[in-house]
């Protein structure tokens, strides 16, 4: 027989579906994937159960209801200051990730160049070379994340169509600066390139940090294709409602991409999000207030546990790196570790690079409730306190 799609045949499960399972099995606290274990606003939620019973069921317009595109556009306005036809400039997905697809497919034809940053959201790489494109990473180094703007400039030539990147950023916790946003553009005017940007995170900010889409800078309008999530800002991640927000040029293509992946996304779930997208800003300020706390809570446990724990500037996210610990494999062989032997489930950082990357650090998702963060921490701190110095290996015991 003959084989099929060489590309995906050859792409592994996704690490947070492998490290989700090891953590079930296991019996695991699960800080590896990143997503809430509490539902968002009831208010929200309640809209949605009651949209279910308004006789509105059937196939909504492709590009979204228009309340929903009319609610996009206004928080555009509201918290960027950017002017959008919610008619013609928005289109509404089926979470994010198709959000992201859809714009890549609306831009790239084969042979395209992109440029990609590391540590990179890892269906990235596999839809960029599913459409024939061919990616150019450029790499940030822990712990730091400084973006490189020489090896940045590099990646850039005559064939280069994109740039895909994400701010606030997944891994890292990174919140691109005014002036590193402002290098991107020049280089995408200089280049006559467009931006994809991934800003799901974008109500995710913390420190008086403050997320600044791309799109809002001179020039940059009709360059670029911001993604935002309904489920990152109202903590309800299984709802998989995204939207985009381009240029009317860009935006029509990002249908008709739109058009023959999903079509359209369940109306009950709309009209909810349109509600939440309209919430005063006491609840976006809520939200990433509690989130905070949550962060400091994780970030102060693993360093009394004598982790290196980096800076978190936004998302959900805190990179810690495990060498002080003494732990002499990679961390992937840590990741396993402490899920079977302390029962807490990290993402290897590794993951989220292609190739040779930095082996030492574990991703731990903060958006949980405090008192399992707690125990998680407990979990660690009583694994580590026993293993004692020198004992630690890089061998975990079989699953």
């Amino acid at each position: 027989m003959k084989s099929p799609n060489a590309l995906l045949s050859a792409t592994g499960t996704t690490i947070f579906t492998v490290m989700s399972a090891l953590a079930a099995r296991h019996d695991a606290i699960n800080l590896g994937q990143g997503f809430p274990d509490t539902d968002g606003p009831a208010d929200v939620v309640r809209a949605a159960a009651d949209a279910l019973l308004d006789g509105r069921n059937q196939y909504p317009p492709m590009t979204g209801l228009a309340e929903l595109r009319e609610a996009v556009a206004a928080a555009n306005a509201r918290f960027y200051g950017l002017d959008v036809d919610p008619g013609a400039e928005v289109v509404v997905t089926s979470g994010a990730t198709e959000g992201i697809t859809a714009c890549l497919m609306a831009l790239l034809d084969p042979g395209d160049e992109v440029v990609l940053i590391e540590p990179l959201y890892d269906t990235y790489l596999p839809v960029v070379r599913l459409l024939g494109a061919v990616p150019r990473l450029v790499r940030l180094q822990p712990p730091g994340w400084e973006l490189p703007r020489a090896e940045l400039a590099a990646a850039f030539g005559p064939k280069t169509k994109a740039i895909l990147f994400n701010t606030p950023m997944n891994p890292t916790g990174k919140v691109f600066t005014a002036a590193e946003l402002a290098f991107i553009a020049d280089l995408l005017v200089r280049h006559d390139a467009y931006a994809v940007c991934d800003e799901v995170y974008e109500h995710l900010t913390y420190d008086g940090w403050r997320h600044i889409p791309l799109m809002s800078l001179p020039g940059m309008r009709a360059r670029c294709l911001r993604i935002g999530s309904a489920g990152k800002t109202f903590s309800l991640t299984g709802w998989k409602v995204g939207y985009i927000t381009a240029g009317a040029a860009l935006a029509t293509v990002a249908a008709k991409a739109h058009q023959n992946l999903t079509f359209t996304t369940p109306p009950n779930l709309q009209r909810a999000v349109a509600l939440g997208l309209a919430k005063d800003d006491a609840y976006f300020a809520g939200l990433a207030g509690a989130l905070a706390a949550r962060r400091d809570q994780l970030a102060e446990g693993l360093a009394r546990i004598g982790f290196g724990v980096l800076p978190v500037q936004g998302s959900y996210f805190i990179t810690a790196d495990f060498a002080p610990l003494g732990f002499t494999g990679d961390d992937a062989a840590f990741c396993r570790h402490i899920t079977e032997a302390a029962g807490v489930t990290a993402i290897p950082v590794s993951a989220f690079y292609e190739g040779a990357a930095p082996d030492h650090y574990a991703r731990f998702a903060f958006c949980k409730r405090p008192e399992v963060l707690d125990a998680a921490l407990e979990r660690l701190a009583a694994h580590f306190a026993a293993a004692g110095p020198g004992r630690l290996t890089g061998r975990a015991r079989s699953a």
